[in-house]
């Protein structure tokens, strides 16, 4: 055997997929009174009118100004789902049904915090956008990154105290302990992970399909590794987002927004984390990497080039766009792009 599958686990892989399949049709179900209540409050997204530099926003206006005023929050139903799945497995294990729940302090606490802080934290700054409050229309950029400095800086905290994480493992050559580095990596990935996720989803159910790819291959290396329980909450994350994916397939019945982008790229990151699979996080998280460089390349070469762009628009998935791809095209594209690294990035955690 290349590698050992843990003997007893504590949740079974059909009680796992039970619970993903729970949190789909949760989420599923209550998709229609959800749309139906952002709707009737006017929740809706607001078209954006220029870049992250301040110029306009033509290219974007160009091929998504059809899409303004489609309802947002979606991350809302999606946290609510997971919630739901959680509590509803303590339950059944009050109860006696089962032996135990998804609900477990060392594995699945830290995951679950993370999720709320940034989903509320995203909340805001969506209900902000919605709203024309902020200079920028939401959360103005340093007190947001503020925010998600102090939730990354708790998170640290717990895995360094609390825990006692101090070292990180490279693939085919071993543990290296990093000591009191571990807190500044630890806050790097937990933000850098959710900005990624949040500039990746700019169209129609890409950062919903790249997500499903990378908790699913976390699930696996988490089973592998032992973390049973943690291998059931990505498992039950799937399936909360595969439920809003159903409905934010092209053309989008609604979209994530910043709830759920910070809050599931957030919660992506620590599980990394947890499953010490740090280095693996690029592999399995390829496209958010990409997005993300494309907007700090973008820019950089705005500033340093006297405005000049290397991409037509950034990030890389507007420029595609500009190339007239098509919506469904690109998204699909990176669809592949991304299950293919993270099938190399699940090789990789095995066997590294």
């Amino acid at each position: 055997m290349f590698f050992d599958i843990p003997p007893r686990p504590e949740i079974s892989v059909l009680a796992m997929l039970g619970y993903a399949f729970f949190a789909f049709v949760i989420g599923l179900a209550a998709t229609p009174w959800f749309v139906s209540f952002l709707r009737r409050n006017r929740l809706g997204k607001q078209l954006r009118v220029e870049t992250v530099d301040g110029r306009d926003a033509t290219i974007f206006r160009k091929y998504h100004k059809d899409k303004f005023g489609t309802p947002t929050m979606g991350g809302i139903l999606v946290w609510s789902s997971i919630l739901l799945t959680v509590f509803f497995s303590r339950t059944l294990a009050l109860l006696g049904l089962v032996d135990h729940s998804l609900l477990q302090r060392g594995e699945v606490y830290l995951p679950l915090f993370t999720l709320l802080s940034m989903g509320l934290l995203g909340a805001v700054d969506d209900y902000w956008n919605i709203c024309g409050l902020g200079k920028r229309k939401g959360l103005d950029v340093l007190p947001k990154i503020l925010f998600l400095l102090l939730i990354s800086l708790i998170g640290a905290w717990w895995f360094s105290v609390k825990l006692g994480y101090d070292q990180i493992h490279v693939p085919f050559y071993g543990d290296v302990r990093v000591g009191w580095w571990y807190v500044p990596i630890f806050m790097f990935i937990l933000v850098g992970t959710a900005n990624a996720v949040n500039v990746t989803d700019g169209l129609d159910g890409l950062a919903g399909g790249l997500l499903v790819i990378a908790f699913l291959s976390f699930g696996i290396l988490a089973y592998l590794n032992g973390n049973i329980i943690l291998a059931g909450f990505c498992t039950v994350t799937v399936g909360a987002v595969a439920a809003f994916l159903w409905h934010n397939v092209p053309p989008a019945l609604f979209f994530m927004g910043d709830t759920g982008s910070l809050a599931l790229g957030g919660m992506l990151g620590v599980i990394a984390l947890m499953t010490d699979s740090i280095l693996v996080l690029p592999l399995v998280g390829f496209v958010f990497v990409i997005e993300m460089l494309s907007v700090i390349v973008q820019l950089t070469s705005k500033k340093l080039r006297g405005g000049k762009k290397v991409f037509k628009a950034a990030p890389i998935h507007h420029h595609f766009e500009a190339l007239e791809w098509g919506e469904s095209k690109v998204t699909m594209r990176l669809w592949i792009i991304g299950a293919f690294f993270a099938f190399l990035g699940i090789l990789i955690g095995v066997f590294g």
